[in-house]
């Protein structure tokens, strides 16, 4: 006889992993494996009979190919942002002395002034 586990308890895992599981485990499971099948063999039998351009056959055929390879790709893009790349030695920079700044112009300094006046 096996004692139920209260419904005061937490569960063992959380609720929103076990849901991501069962919706990739049937994404990516059997059931997409067996509609991959039925629609390959679908749009072959269309192209047999003419009734399906080319170009439509092949993009079906690419969207079952990226649909079953999603997790593999996913893993590969995952490898590589976790990559990091060496980190360089840490260079001391040197001081140089910094010039001084230039002069001020005066307060009343209009660069504008002389611009409106007649040169002949």
């Amino acid at each position: 006889m096996t004692i139920a586990p209260s419904l005061f308890d937490a569960p063992p895992s959380s609720t929103l992993v076990s849901a991501s599981d069962w919706v990739s485990g049937t994404l990516f499971g059997s059931l997409a494996i067996g509609l991959c099948v039925i629609a390959v063999a679908f749009v072959g039998l269309l192209l047999m009979a003419g009734r399906l351009p080319v170009r439509n056959a092949v993009s079906v055929t690419i969207g079952c190919f990226v649909l079953l390879g999603a997790p593999a790709m996913a893993g590969a893009l995952r490898g590589l942002a976790e990559v990091t790349a060496p980190t360089p030695a840490i260079i001391e920079p040197h001081a140089e002395p910094t010039p001084p700044p230039p002069a001020l112009p005066p307060a009343n300094y209009d660069p504008y002034a002389g611009a409106s006046l007649r040169v002949e």
